[in-house]
């Protein structure tokens, strides 16, 4: 009977809609395969010849590795969703003598600073100036203007579970200019408009240090190990370019952000997925996708 079904015309259609959907599904897996890939590579740190990495906030969930022998002269600190809690905003502040503007739209709790200038702002960043589900909104280039910081040399951390991206993308290049260094954690990694913001960043930045969030490890994508980390950037005006040196690896100042998991900082032989594994974890997480 199934033979016979599938020698009719309304079997043959279904042969041909099967095998068009087939390609499809390859074809997306494989492109987005390649996202991840050309990420990666775009995010190859770099040795620098006068970066001495420190250890800036909390020892571990909302620290950041940067150059602490590069940040005098800094003029503002921006620190980009805090979440009730700012350490590494406070050290900058009270360390440089200078103000840090925090900025969060979901938890609007103002942190306290001893001894700091912390100015707090319950608004959010984002591409481009909106008010979404009652929250405020607002672009980089508005904030630093609205605070009097234009001209500025900044230093930026950044953690916003996602709007990072299309908030850098759109960012001038006047502003990213002032930003001395730049600490972003990014979320997720199979969107190729993620590959953009990072060339554009590139423009101007080198990618000084990338540590693995270990709240996001996720196997199946390869070759990142999880879905969030935190990329160290350094205006390629103050930062010196080492050629010879070896850059990457895991620094001895690193620590995981939540101690009590697994880390996942390097993929291994062990913990690498073969590409029967990679198809169907992503598969799963297209299925996710669609039923949100």
């Amino acid at each position: 009977m199934l033979k016979n079904f599938l020698r009719s015309t309304p079997g043959r259609v279904v042969i041909v809609l099967l095998v068009v959907v087939s390609g499809a599904v390859l074809w997306q897996y494989q492109r987005i395969k390649l996202v991840r890939q050309e990420l990666f590579q775009a995010l190859t740190p770099v040795a620098l010849a006068n970066c001495n990495l420190e250890r800036i906030g909390d020892a571990n969930d909302g620290g950041y590795l940067f150059c602490g022998n590069l940040l005098p002269g800094i003029g503002a600190a921006y620190s980009y969703g805090i979440n009730g809690t700012d350490n590494w905003g406070c050290q900058v502040s009270t360390r440089l003598g200078i103000a840090v503007h925090q900025y969060d739209c979901f938890n609007t709790t103002a942190p306290a600073c001893p001894g700091g200038d912390a100015r707090f702002n319950a608004e959010c960043v984002g591409p481009e100036p909106a008010s979404i589900e009652g929250r405020a909104f607002d672009t980089m280039l508005r904030q630093v203007a609205k605070n009097g910081d234009t001209g500025k040399r900044l230093v930026m951390k950044m953690d916003v579970e996602g709007s990072e991206w299309d908030s850098l993308l759109e960012a001038p290049d006047t502003l990213l200019n002032d930003v001395d260094q730049l600490a972003v954690e990014f979320h997720t990694v199979e969107d190729p408009r993620y590959i953009d913001t990072v060339r554009r960043l590139q423009q101007l930045f080198h990618v000084v240090h990338i540590h693995q969030n270990n709240f996001g490890c996720e196997p199946g994508l390869d070759p990142f190990t999880g879905s969030y980390f935190e990329v160290l950037f350094v205006n390629k005006r103050v930062g010196q370019l080492d050629a010879a040196a070896r850059a990457g690896g895991i620094h001895p100042l690193d620590a995981p952000n939540a101690p009590w998991l697994p880390d996942c900082q390097v993929l291994t032989p062990a913990t690498a997925s073969s590409e029967f594994a990679l198809f169907r974890r992503w598969l799963r997480r297209v299925g996710r996708e669609l039923m949100q």
